[in-house]
């Protein structure tokens, strides 16, 4: 880096102290995600209480039970935005504190700058800058890269085991007003667990991808047997919100090559990263990785232009005409619309795509086990995907292919993948109402 650049860089440091006391009555905060977490600065963010009457902060998943989340004592002064509920989130929801914005993710900022909470202030963290003078804020693109323009104060926390990932992560020391050094350690998810139901559900879901489609995958226990049934295709592409191990894995492998890709051919295209230390070792200059916003990579016009474009992704209960709830226990939000519908819909306007819910039969509740194919969705459950664009369902019992069928044959193939142990009830309630 150029004497003048190195010069530039070091005149924007400030500390954690300085950065918080930048935080003004009023003001609107947001923060990176996964690898852009701005550790350092939230581990003490609660104590802005210390001279603030309000301010309002947007956060998602976060990695840690950061006191500002966590101590009910901070009453309304500080206020949290979300467009997804993670478990931290879910945990304090009854403070009302905790206020989750509905959006589509590739819509997401519209519905931040719209819902009367846009952001002024910006915290992330970066690497430290390359030769040229650009630091790479490259855990996460979903909104960050559009966020960053909005706002007026931007604050990055420096962590040296960020990786370098190609894509809209570039940014010059000349946008960014001050820099806080603050290694951390990058976060990691939990080793997935993987059921006996699930790695069938995860044979039955390999069976529909064939040699040259394109994959959508995200994480948990499902993707990650997923992937390792997909280790005997050939020539995959990826096109995806989230770069997991289990696509780490597969690229490693040689299976994903996206030597046949229809957009971005050679390359996996992602929104995020969240993995193991190998993986952000693998994603670090990786010419065939890029990171880009979910305005483009959940943007169901760019999903559908890719040619057998295969979405994966699962739901807490459907019911016999279709309908499908990914994020809501009746009322009661459990996590975020995230790129379910998103992905669904482009996946059934690509050319040979598939769209693929696969779930297990049943769930484990305090009243026992129940059905999650049920003949009427929850009262007050969300429909996150809509019944005209359900393509194939999967249970440990079989895959039921729905696209246009009519409602008879939607719950006759319902009922053949549900657990046997309710398809007797639901045939009765199938009758009951009328489902002709």
């Amino acid at each position: 880096m150029k004497k003048e650049l190195e010069a530039l860089y070091r005149s924007k440091f400030i500390t954690v102290d300085d950065a918080l006391n930048m935080v003004h009555d009023g003001d609107i905060v947001y923060h990176g995600f996964y690898g852009n977490e701005p550790r350092h600065i939230l581990r003490r963010f609660h104590e802005v209480a210390d001279h603030v009457n309000h301010v309002d902060i947007w956060c998602t998943n976060p990695d840690e039970e950061y006191p500002f989340i966590m101590n009910d004592d901070l009453g309304s002064t500080i206020e949290i935005y979300t467009v997804f509920y993670g478990p931290t989130l879910r945990k304090k929801h009854h403070t009302g504190r905790i206020h989750y914005v509905p959006h589509h993710i590739h819509a997401a900022i519209p519905a931040i700058k719209e819902c009367g909470a846009t952001p002024n202030i910006f915290f992330a963290s970066v690497t430290p800058p390359d030769e040229y003078g650009y630091v790479y804020m490259s855990g996460s693109q979903q909104t960050e890269a559009e966020i960053f323009d909005i706002c007026d104060l931007k604050i990055f926390e420096v962590n040296e085991n960020l990786p370098h990932v190609y894509g809209t992560t570039r940014i010059p020391l000349s946008k960014v007003d001050y820099f806080i050094d603050a290694p951390n350690p990058i976060s990691e998810p939990p080793e997935p667990h993987v059921s006996p139901e699930l790695w069938t559900l995860a044979e039955h879901v390999a069976s529909l991808i064939d040699d040259g489609d394109t994959i959508q995958l995200g994480f948990g226990g499902l993707p990650h047997a997923v992937a390792e049934k997909l280790m005997d295709k050939h020539e995959l592409g990826v096109h995806t919100e989230m770069f997991s191990n289990s696509l780490y894995h597969l690229m490693d492998a040689g299976v994903v090559t996206n030597n046949l890709k229809t957009v971005n051919r050679g390359k996996s295209v992602c929104a995020f990263c969240w993995g193991s230390k190998e993986l952000n070792h693998y994603i670090d200059h990786n010419p065939m990785i890029e990171m880009r916003p979910t305005s483009y990579t959940n943007n169901p016009s760019i999903i559908a232009a890719h040619d057998n474009m295969v979405s994966i992704n699962s739901a807490l209960e459907i019911d016999l005409t279709a309908q499908i709830c990914s994020e809501s226990i009746g009322h009661v939000q459990f996590s975020g619309t995230g790129g379910a519908t998103d992905y669904a819909y482009g996946a059934f306007h690509s050319k040979g795509g598939k769209g693929i819910i696969a779930l297990t039969s049943t769930a484990q509740t305090k009243h026992g086990k129940v059905s999650r194919i049920v003949p009427m969705l929850t009262q007050g459950a969300v429909v996150s995907i809509q019944r005209n664009i359900v393509d194939y369902v999967i249970t440990e019992y079989g895959i039921a292919h729905l696209r246009h069928q009519p409602f008879h044959k939607r719950a006759q193939e319902l009922i053949r993948i549900a657990h046997p142990d309710f398809r007797d009830e639901l045939k009765f309630q199938m009758k009951k109402l009328e489902i002709y």
